[in-house]
């Protein structure tokens, strides 16, 4: 797996930046297939020239939200779709259609204010 270059004159920090690179690249449609290896912690920090903790503190949020999982010494892979979250997507989707059902909002208008949002 090659890591993309982080952008240091970024206002994000850079474990965020490799936290959203690695969670956009795992999505339906990136290039991170499931069960695709990572490289390890001191590995990836080397290669980017970060600390150690920052790469683990990027792993520890994406393995939080169900997009890598950690197998020991096996090491780190992208998680497979059931893996992936996907519940949580789902009860925070359907909490949001009822609150905007509830308010009387159309699709059309719920859908541009999560656009919006985003």
């Amino acid at each position: 797996m090659e890591v993309h270059p982080l952008d240091p004159s970024s206002d994000q920090p850079p474990y965020e930046q490799l936290r959203r690179q690695i969670a956009s690249r795992a999505s339906s449609g990136g290039d991170l297939a499931p069960g695709t290896r990572l490289p390890t912690v001191r590995g990836l920090a080397a290669e980017l020239g970060l600390a150690v903790n920052t790469v683990a503190k990027s792993y520890r949020a994406l393995e939080h939200d169900g997009v890598i999982v950690t197998r020991g010494r096996g090491g780190t892979f992208v998680a497979s779709a059931p893996e992936a979250g996907s519940a949580d997507a789902e009860q925070a989707a359907a909490a949001y259609a009822a609150t905007a059902r509830r308010l009387g909002l159309g699709l059309d208008d719920a859908t541009r204010l999560l656009e919006r949002s985003w």
